[in-house]
C-alpha cells in the first residue's frame, strides 16, 4: 500500500503562481478526489504526482520517500482523452507495456514469452469487462470501452498510485455510472492510492475516501497572477459517519510564505 505527502507545495511559472501552500497527507490505499473550478491548478497537481512537472517549492513523498524525478511504472494515468494506438488490437495496446518492461531495445517479443504477455493482457482485459474484445481495434469499439481499454493499459504494470485525469467528462450518464462501479471494483480489490480530477463535484463524493477542494483563498485584482490556489477544504469522507469540512486553507502550521 502506499502512502502520499505533500508538503508546503507551490508551483510557479515565471511570475505566475498556479499553486501554493498545497499540504496533504494522504494514507495509504486512500481515493482522494481533486476538485475545484478550472484552471485552479488541478492538473498541474496531477503532473506533479506523476513527475512531469517539479515543485517550485516543498516536496512530495511517497511512503516518506521523495517522489521519484521521472515518471514511472509505479504511477498509471488516465487521461479523459482516449490514450491508446489506434493501430494495435485491444489486447495489443494493453500487452504493448510488458513488451516495453521486458524488451526496452526492441519493444517486442517473441515466441512463449509473446504469448505470455498476450494472455496477461487478456486477463486484464476481462478485469475491466473488455473479454470479448481483445481483437478490436480502437475505432471498432465505444466511447466507454476505449476508456475502460485505457484504464486496462494503466493498470498492467501494476502501479501504486493511479492518476486519473477527468476521465469519464466525456461519457453519457449511463456508461459513467458503469465506469464507476468498475474503477471502485479496480480500487477495493487493489492496493492501489487513487487520485482523481473531476469537475464534478457530485462524482467526487459518491467515489472518494477523500475530497481535496482546490481554489484561491486570496485575490488580487490589480496582479491576477500573484497568488496560487491551494486546498481551501480537505474533507475525509467515513461512510458511516461523514465527518465535517474542515475549513482551510489546509496548511501545516509553520509553512512558508
Amino acid at each position: 500500500m502506499t502512502a502520499v505527502t505533500v508538503r508546503n507545495v507551490w508551483k510557479s511559472y515565471g511570475a505566475q503562481n498556479v499553486l501554493e501552500r498545497v499540504n496533504l497527507t494522504l494514507p495509504a490505499h486512500s481515493f482522494c478526489a481533486i476538485v475545484g473550478a478550472s484552471g485552479c491548478g488541478k492538473t498541474t497537481f496531477l503532473r506533479m504526482l506523476l513527475s512531469q512537472e517539479k515543485p517550485t517549492r516543498g516536496e512530495i513523498l511517497i511512503d516518506g520517500a521523495p517522489i521519484a524525478p521521472e515518471p514511472g511504472p509505479d504511477r498509471g494515468v488516465v487521461f479523459q482523452r482516449y490514450s491508446v494506438f489506434p493501430h494495435l488490437t485491444a489486447v495489443e495496446n494493453v500487452a504493448l507495456a510488458l513488451e516495453f518492461r521486458a524488451s526496452r531495445l526492441l519493444g517486442k517479443l517473441f515466441g512463449a514469452a509473446k504469448r505470455a504477455a498476450l494472455a496477461e493482457a487478456r486477463a486484464m482485459l476481462e478485469a475491466v469487462g473488455l473479454a470479448g474484445a481483445g481483437d478490436k481495434y480502437p475505432a471498432e469499439l465505444s466511447g466507454g470501452m476505449q476508456q475502460r481499454l485505457a484504464i486496462a493499459q494503466a493498470l498492467i504494470r501494476r502501479p501504486r498510485i493511479l492518476l486519473l485525469d477527468e476521465p469519464f467528462g466525456a461519457l453519457d450518464v449511463g456508461t459513467k455510472a458503469q465506469m464507476h462501479e468498475l474503477l471502485l471494483r479496480l480500487w477495493r480489490d487493489s492496493d492501489m492510492t487513487v487520485f482523481m480530477v473531476t469537475h464534478d463535484i457530485q462524482e467526487g463524493f459518491a467515489l472518494a475516501t477523500r475530497v481535496a477542494v482546490f481554489d484561491k483563498w486570496r485575490i488580487d485584482p490589480q496582479a491576477p497572477d500573484l497568488y496560487g490556489a491551494t486546498i481551501t477544504y480537505d474533507v475525509p469522507l467515513d461512510r458511516a459517519e461523514r465527518q465535517a469540512m474542515r475549513p482551510g486553507p489546509a496548511q501545516e502550521e509553520g509553512a512558508e510564505a
